[in-house]
């Protein structure tokens, strides 16, 4: 039940991904505070959020007189240079791959700026709140409102797969929640083409443990199956309130993903027999998006 998808030649896709102005590998960063100006152009207001990979910030566009989102990269001030050029390819790498997604359940990239030699990725200001902010207020959602996030992420995810990626991070604080009917999947910072294993170093794991798939645990090459792994995850956080594999450690949680069933369904009513083939071990013997769709469409109705 693997997906067969259209995907990026390898070679291609990471000449695509080589850094190709001088600018975006030289100079020396600083994210804060509000009121800063970046690129001349994009004036930071409060920041939004902080992850390994850099910082966003809520910022006015003073040309187009529109709020936008912008994401820096956050040094130490401890970082060798080698290590300063390396997060400056990777969020040039991520504005990238972002970009080759057009769909309305993914972020919108609008710029990709320089400032102080610094790449900035300028994205859609999203309203509302992440799926992880709704769970924490509300403890679980209603299997209908589960359903219909399902839906979208699964057209995001079928978008990013035929643009040739795997996004490697799908998880609650990467689901926006933005009002009416949309749900957006954000945060490419670890995607990675299809087939190509070149962005993580062999036997590293990358992700969020208690949403990573089995293969990733073990450092095994991703594939959309293993996205559609960590949609199952994320489906049984919303309507169950709690990761089905967190066990309170990252070491403990990682070893539940690989060895252990998932935590029991309490609240998941006709939503559970989707999520369980959804959390398969084997890649094989999970649904692909088409198939996730039908089933998530059947109970919606």
């Amino acid at each position: 039940m693997k997906n067969s998808l259209p995907m990026h030649p390898n070679k291609a896709a990471r000449e695509a991904l080589q850094p190709t102005l001088p600018a975006l590998i030289a100079g020396h960063p600083t994210i804060g505070p509000a009121g800063r100006v970046v690129a001349g152009r994009y004036r930071l207001r409060r920041p939004l959020g902080q992850g390994g990979m850099g910082a966003v910030w809520l910022a006015q566009d003073a040309v187009l007189h529109r709020p936008v989102a912008i994401k820096g990269i956050v040094f130490t001030g401890l970082e060798a240079d080698q290590e300063r050029i390396a997060a400056r390819v990777r969020l040039l790498r991520e504005a990238r791959m972002a970009a080759w997604v057009n769909h309305p359940s993914t972020v919108r990239i609008y710029d990709l700026a320089a400032e102080a030699g610094d790449p900035w990725i300028v994205m859609e200001a999203l309203p509302g709140r992440t799926l992880e902010a709704a769970l924490r207020d509300q403890g679980s959602l209603p299997t209908g409102q589960v359903t219909n996030i399902g839906l979208c992420l699964l057209e995001a995810l079928q978008a990013t797969h035929r643009a040739g990626i795997v996004h490697r991070d799908v998880k609650p604080s990467n689901v926006q929640l933005c009002g009416g009917m949309r749900v957006v999947l954000t945060d490419f910072g670890i995607a990675t083409t299809i087939g190509d294993d070149s962005s993580t170093p062999t036997g590293s794991i990358v992700g969020s443990p208690a949403y990573m798939a089995p293969e990733q645990v073990h450092g095994k090459r991703v594939e959309p199956a293993s996205d559609l792994f960590s949609l199952g995850a994320t489906l049984y956080a919303a309507v169950e309130g709690r990761s089905p594999f967190g066990k309170g450690c990252p070491d403990a949680t990682l070893t539940a993903v690989v060895d252990d069933p998932p935590a029991p369904f309490l609240r998941a009513g006709l939503l559970r027999p989707v999520i369980e083939v959804l959390l398969a071990k084997d890649p094989g013997r999970r649904l692909d998006t088409d198939q996730a769709r039908t089933a998530l469409r059947a109970i919606q109705r």
